[in-house]
C-alpha cells in the first residue's frame, strides 16, 4: 500500500497536520505513511480535544506537536514551540538533569507517571513556575519512538494541599496521615511532641512505629479491615488503646480515623489524644466510688445493728417513764409532772427515730428478687396501713389505672404509704385532703406520680426534702423524723428509677418516680378508693 497525500487546506502551526506535513519531506514521512487517513484525523481530533495540554516530543527532545491546552498552560503559541527543545518548559535550575532523565525513560518506555516522589515544576513564557503533574507515553513508529506528554496543572490542587497541611498542622491533638501500605505521609507539630519524633524520622515509616509491639500483628489486621470500610469513626471502641513514643514508653491513647480520598488514592488520617490524664481521673473515681460503697455499706450494717440494738434497752427506759406518767400524773407537784411528759415524749420520739432508722436501712439488705408487682395492690396495702388517719382526716384518694411493674412489693407498699402519709401530714388546714395517684408509659418506664392539695413545698427546698434527717418545719407543728422521703427516694433508687418534685407553696405538691416495666405489659382497670 502506497501512501499519497491529498490536497488540504493550509495547516495548523503545531497541529497533527504540521507534524504530517513536516514528515511529507523526505524520509521523516516514512512513520507515517501507514497511517490511514482516518487514524490520522482520529489521533488529530484526541490530542486537540484533551482535556489537558499535550506535547509530543522526539528522542532528541525537540518537541513536534502541541495542543491548544498547552498554549494556554505554558502562554506560548504553537508555532513557538514546536521545533524547539522540551527543555524549554523546563526551569532552568532543573534543566541540567531533564536530558538524563529524558535518556532513563527511553531505557524503560512504558506509560508512567513522571517523577513520582518528587515535586514536578514547568516554566511559563512569562518566567513564572507552575507546579505540574506528568503522564509519559511512547508513541512508537517506523522512524523512531516519540514521547506524548499529558501535562496537569495542579497549582490549585497544591493550594487545597497547603490549606489542609495548615489545618492539620494548626490542630489541638496529634494528626497522623498514613496511606494504604500504612507507610506514614503526614504529621504534625503535636505528633512530634507527643511521640518524640522529629517528622522527618516518621515520614515513610510504618504507622505501627507508633504502636506497641504486643499489639503490633493485631493492629496490622485492623488497619486491613478499616481500609476495606472506610468511614469516620472512633478506634478500638470497647478496648485500651495505647501509642508507643520514641523512648519506648507507653501510654493511653483515643483515636479517631478519617478517610481522605484523592483521584489517585485514599488515605487515612488519624487524630490521637492522650488520655493519661483522663485516665488517671477515672482510677480514682473508681477508687473513690469503692470507698464509698464500702463506707455505705459499713454504714448501713452499723445502722441497721445500732437501731435493732436500741431497741430493747429503749424500750427499757421508755415503759416504766409512761407507767410513771400513767400513775403518779397529779399526784407530784407540777414541775415533777412536766419532768416526765418530756422524758416520756423523747423517749416516744427516739422510739420512732429507731424504728424508721432501721426501715432505712433495711432497704436493700433483705435480699428480695424483683417481681411482676401490681401497684395497684401494693396501694391497697398502703392505704390499709394508713386506714386510721385517712378516716380520720376525711382524706379523698384517686387513683388512675395503674400498672405492673418489675419491684419488691412490700417496698412499693412502703413507698406508697410514706408519700400518701406526707400528703395526710402537710394539708392545708381549711381543706379536705386530696389526693391522686396517676401512671404515664414512658418508653421501658413507668413514671407515677402522687399529686396532693397540701401546703406545697418552695423550690429551693426540692433537693434538700430527699436527705436524711432534713426537716422544713418544726415538730411542733408537723410531727416526724424526716426519713420519710429519704426512704422513699432509697426504695426508687433500688429499684434503678429517679424521683423528683414539683410543687409552689400553698398550691400542693406532685412526687414523681419512675419504675421499670413489667415483662407483662398491662394495666388493671382503673378505680377509686375513699379514705
Amino acid at each position: 500500500m502506497s501512501y499519497r497525500p491529498v490536497a488540504r487546506a493550509a495547516p495548523r502551526p503545531g497541529s497533527v497536520d504540521v507534524l504530517v506535513a513536516s514528515l511529507n519531506d523526505g524520509d521523516r514521512m516514512e512513520p507515517y505513511k501507514q497511517l490511514s487517513s482516518l487514524t490520522h484525523e482520529l489521533f488529530r481530533q484526541v490530542v486537540e480535544a484533551a482535556p489537558n495540554a499535550m506535547v509530543m516530543a522526539d528522542r532528541d527532545g525537540l518537541i513536534v506537536l502541541v495542543n491548544a491546552q498547552a498554549e494556554r498552560l505554558f502562554g506560548y503559541p504553537r508555532d513557538e514551540l514546536v521545533g524547539s527543545s522540551v527543555d524549554r518548559l523546563v526551569p532552568e535550575r532543573l534543566r541540567g538533569a531533564h536530558p538524563d532523565y529524558r535518556n532513563m525513560f527511553y531505557g524503560n518506555l512504558s506509560s508512567r507517571p513522571m517523577g513520582t516522589g518528587r515535586d514536578l515544576f514547568a516554566l511559563r513564557k512569562d518566567g513564572t513556575e507552575v507546579p505540574v503533574e506528568i503522564g509519559l507515553n511512547p508513541v512508537t513508529t517506523n522512524e523512531g519512538i516519540f514521547v506524548l506528554a499529558a501535562i496537569v496543572d495542579i497549582t490549585e490542587r497544591r493550594r487545597l494541599e497547603e490549606r489542609f497541611r495548615q489545618v492539620v498542622e494548626a490542630a489541638p491533638n496529634a494528626m497522623v496521615m498514613v496511606d494504604q501500605e500504612g507507610k506514614i505521609v503526614l504529621v504534625n507539630a503535636q505528633t512530634e511532641n507527643l511521640f518524640g519524633y522529629r517528622r522527618d524520622q516518621l515520614f515513610g515509616k510504618s504507622i505501627e512505629t507508633l504502636v506497641p509491639e504486643r499489639f503490633r500483628t493485631g493492629h496490622q489486621v485492623s488497619r486491613s479491615a478499616y481500609l476495606h470500610d472506610l468511614k469516620p469513626r472512633p478506634m478500638g471502641m470497647g478496648r485500651d488503646l495505647y501509642g508507643r513514643r520514641q523512648d519506648g514508653m507507653e501510654f493511653p491513647v483515643e483515636i479517631g480515623l478519617n478517610p481522605v480520598r484523592t483521584s489517585n488514592e485514599n488515605f487515612v488520617i488519624a487524630a490521637i489524644v492522650d488520655i493519661s490524664e483522663r485516665k488517671r481521673a477515672e482510677q480514682e473515681l473508681i477508687r473513690r466510688t469503692e470507698e464509698l460503697a464500702r463506707s455505705n455499706q459499713d454504714l448501713e450494717q452499723f445502722a441497721y445493728v445500732a437501731s435493732h440494738d436500741l431497741q430493747e434497752p429503749l424500750r427499757a427506759v421508755a415503759g416504766p417513764l409512761q407507767l410513771l406518767q400513767r400513775r403518779y400524773q397529779g399526784q407530784l407537784d407540777a414541775r415533777a409532772d412536766e419532768f416526765i411528759m418530756h422524758a416520756v415524749d423523747g423517749a416516744t420520739r427516739m422510739q420512732k427515730l429507731i424504728d424508721d432508722l432501721l426501715s432505712y436501712s433495711r432497704v436493700g439488705r433483705s435480699g428480695a428478687i424483683p417481681q411482676l408487682t401490681e401497684c395497684a395492690d401494693a396501694l391497697d396495702m398502703a392505704l390499709k396501713s394508713l386506714s386510721v388517719v385517712l378516716h380520720e382526716s376525711g382524706a379523698q384518694i384517686t387513683r388512675g389505672a395503674l400498672p405492673s411493674v418489675m419491684a419488691i412489693p412490700t417496698q412499693i407498699a412502703l413507698l406508697f404509704q410514706n408519700l400518701i402519709g406526707n400528703a395526710v401530714k402537710f394539708r392545708q388546714a381549711d381543706r379536705a385532703v386530696c389526693v391522686d395517684v396517676v401512671a404515664t408509659r414512658e418508653g421501658d418506664s413507668w413514671v407515677i406520680s402522687v399529686k396532693d392539695n397540701g401546703i406545697g413545698i418552695d423550690a429551693q427546698y426540692f433537693d434538700r426534702i430527699f436527705m436524711i434527717f432534713q426537716r422544713l418545719h418544726s415538730r411542733a407543728d408537723y410531727p416526724g423524723t424526716g426519713i420519710g422521703l429519704a426512704l422513699c427516694k432509697r426504695i426508687v433508687e433500688q429499684h434503678g428509677g429517679r424521683i423528683w418534685v414539683e410543687s409552689e407553696p400553698g398550691n400542693g405538691t406532685t412526687v414523681f418516680f419512675t419504675l421499670h416495666a413489667g415483662t407483662e405489659d398491662r394495666i388493671p382497670s382503673q378505680h377509686n378508693s375513699g379514705g
